[in-house]
């Protein structure tokens, strides 16, 4: 089996293979594993966001008794520290590969015919009985507002800028535009997102991201329902034309624009076309429940696949077209939860509220606010609270949204309560430590029952 590309879908298939018995090589265009997500993405991300909150709460520290003084941020250190993260991680994903079997190239590929891959750069042609095209995507660009590595730039380049700037534009206003919108006001630069749609973070539920928006950091300023009309660039920076949502015009002037209007699938040099492989309109590669293409013998996994852009997903993406290919049988994917690393966080699985609706379910709907949590409390961060949106009637829980205090931590355990079909009942009856976060889970969905205790309500 061969894999073309070293992100998280492809090197997740090529090791899975190999310890299922292939013989693997994988092809990476770049020296460093781990893709987008690990190099350019998420693992970058988080790690300059942990700093940011850490400067904050040092800063506010002094309400605990908890006195310092002379608290300042180092950007070459940070910087340091974020890459030392990322290159440990791309080494251990190397390490990983290579103890499992898996042949390493370094290189780009490109298909000869549906089972002959030329690769240059390392002068090799290989020959497989699979392939498996793992080659992500690349962020978006907007016509007026082409990447230019300096004054406007992408996600990429906003992880590592060589300084910190004074005032940033943020065209887009998703969890990529918000995450980092979050990160440069909390270390203290000026912030403007513009964000086309109603709300920011659109797609996710209202009610959860308002408590995103009141409690944005300071020197963050949102402008929802309104676009860029034009962009200049000059030599001290860049000027936007931005349409607000009532039509009046006004100009944004700042060091750099960041564009973050979303990503599409990256799959070009690879003569997919020629072998007749089918994308969609949108540049997705088409595959079946196997993820095999329409061409025999040619897998896709992960980003260049129709569905959430998601390390998480295309992890298991990888993992699941590999068995698919040593001959296992295929199994339906889990529901793939989603997280915004803001401020506070947000992270849902499931059907939302109004998609529930929207899907003709008759539902019922458990709240519990953080306000009520003792360990909220003991943290000083009470804001947001657990959603569970589940079947009327069975008590089958379809959804779960929380906002709040280590969300991305929190929703795993509501994956697997619907991964399970859960219902209310089970979800609920579950003894969560105390104090934790985790009891308002069992106590959201409690709520319908009227067996929540900590909580008014039915």
């Amino acid at each position: 089996m061969l894999v073309i590309g070293g992100g998280t879908a492809g090197y997740s298939a090529a090791i899975r293979a190999a310890k299922l018995g292939r013989a693997v090589a994988l092809v990476e265009k770049e020296g460093a594993l781990g893709g987008t997500c690990l190099n350019h993405g998420c693992i970058p991300t988080k790690a300059l966001l942990h700093a940011a909150s850490l400067l904050g709460e040092i800063e506010a520290a002094g309400k605990f008794g908890v006195n310092v003084q002379g608290v300042s941020l180092d950007w070459g250190k940070l910087q340091a520290w974020k890459d030392g993260v990322v290159r440990r991680l791309s080494q251990g994903v190397r390490f990983l590969c290579e103890r499992s079997g898996v042949e390493v190239i370094t290189g780009v590929a490109r298909f000869l015919s549906p089972k002959l891959v030329r690769v240059e750069g390392a002068d090799l042609e290989i020959e497989a009985d699979a392939v498996v095209v793992a080659t992500g995507s690349i962020p978006l660009e907007l016509r007026g507002m082409e990447f230019d590595g300096e004054r406007v730039i992408s996600s990429t380049e906003a992880l590592s800028l060589p300084e910190k700037p004074e005032r940033i534009l943020i065209v887009g206003g998703g969890y990529i535009g918000m995450e980092l919108g979050t990160f440069f006001a909390s270390v203290g630069s000026e912030v403007v997102v513009v964000e086309l749609m109603g709300q920011v973070l659109p797609g996710i539920d209202p009610e959860l991201v308002s408590h995103v928006v009141r409690a944005l950091p300071p020197g963050l300023e949102v402008h929802t329902g309104s676009r860029v009309l034009g962009l200049e660039r000059a030599e001290g920076g860049i000027a936007a034309r931005v349409c607000g949502p009532d039509g009046d015009e006004f100009v944004v002037e700042a060091e750099l624009a960041l564009v973050t209007v979303g990503r599409r699938p990256f799959a070009e040099g690879l003569g997919l076309e020629e072998l007749g492989v089918e994308r969609d309109e949108r540049g997705f590669i088409a595959v079946d429940g196997r993820f095999e293409t329409s061409v025999p013998g040619i897998y896709a996994v992960g980003d260049v696949i129709p569905g959430p852009m998601l390390a998480h997903k295309a992890h298991w993406e990888g993992k699941a077209a590999a068995e698919a290919i040593c001959g296992h049988p295929t199994k339906p994917r889990p529901p793939v939860p989603a997280v915004a690393f803001t401020s506070p966080e947000i992270a849902t699985v499931g059907l939302s509220e109004h998609e529930a609706r929207e899907r003709g379910h008759d539902i019922v709907v458990g709240k519990f606010p953080f306000t009520a949590s003792g360990r909220a409390l003991t943290l000083d961060d009470t804001r947001g609270l657990v959603k569970v949106i589940a079947e009327k009637g069975s008590g089958k829980i379809l959804g779960v949204g929380i906002v709040g205090p280590w969300a991305s931590e929190l929703i795993g355990e509501a994956s697997l309560a619907i991964r399970a079909g859960m219902s209310l009942e089970e979800f609920g009856e579950a003894i969560r430590p105390h104090p934790t976060l985790s009891e308002a889970l069992g106590e959201a969905a409690e709520v319908p029952l009227g067996g929540a205790i900590h909580v008014l309500g039915p």
